[in-house]
């Protein structure tokens, strides 16, 4: 059983990130079976797939994402910062996302929000998913760990994720206390150790972000379950199958 390959956020190595086009380049490779992607609110109430609180680095509009309309900020260019190629291509909505991956791949859909930034994003992103009846087909993760309690109290049924980077603290008291059973964490905080205490309480790991050949190889001989997350989904497939 290989590592599981996920596409963060698209292949972000080749397309512009959390965008249509990283979706589809990512489809098309048959071994990816998850993707991860950030979603924030614009100012009338739209999720939208994008990174940063602001749109200056993605995209050429300024400002901040929840201050802009999702008009607005669908009239935006998201892909000329990559290149000439992928000029035109636009900040999807979660909802065109989840069209496009429903019954071909799982998400890992990540909340950009701190405190009460975006009022409403948790019900706004579950309506959605059950509205297309992909619960199954995903989980909601969040660094904020009110976010993630505000999921379970709307919609207990959901699967939550903590995502973790920290030197220190204890990761599997904290998920039992929020009731997650997935921890995205930054793949050099992992270790052989940590990999096998969270395999024996049954949480899912995703180690971010793994671009290169030798710390995917690392982290598999930790365990074979736990997920690898990379920019370069290629990579991962000359790495475990071979060009």
């Amino acid at each position: 059983m290989k590592n599981p390959c996920v596409a963060h956020r698209g292949f972000s190595g080749k397309a512009p990130e959390n965008t249509l086009a990283a979706v589809r380049m990512a489809l098309e490779l048959p071994f990816v079976r998850w993707m991860e992607i950030d979603v924030q609110l614009s100012r009338d109430g739209v999720p939208v797939v994008i990174h940063d609180y602001t749109l200056d680095r993605t995209t050429n509009g300024h400002g901040k994402v929840r201050e802009m309309n999702w008009e607005g900020i669908r009239r935006l260019d998201a892909g000329g910062w990559k290149g000439r190629a992928f000029r035109g291509e636009k900040v999807p909505s979660l909802d065109e996302v989840l069209a496009l991956v429903s019954g071909k791949l799982r998400l890992n859909i990540e909340l950009k929000t701190v405190n009460d930034m975006y009022p409403g994003l948790e019900q706004a992103v579950i309506d959605q998913v059950n509205a297309r009846n992909m619960r199954d087909e995903v989980v909601l993760t969040s660094f904020d760990h009110g976010a993630l309690q505000r999921i379970k109290a709307l919609d207990p049924r959901f699967r939550t994720g903590l995502i973790y980077d920290s030197r220190s603290g204890d990761p599997v008291s904290k998920l039992q206390e929020l009731q997650c059973s997935f921890l995205s964490i930054r793949f050099s905080r992992l270790n052989p150790l940590m990999a096998s205490l969270l395999a024996e309480q049954g949480i899912q790991v995703m180690a971010w972000t793994v671009n290169k050949a030798r710390e995917m190889r690392r982290l598999a001989a930790m365990h074979s379950d736990i997920m690898i997350c990379t920019n370069r989904p290629d990579l991962w497939g000359d790495t475990f199958i071979g060009k």
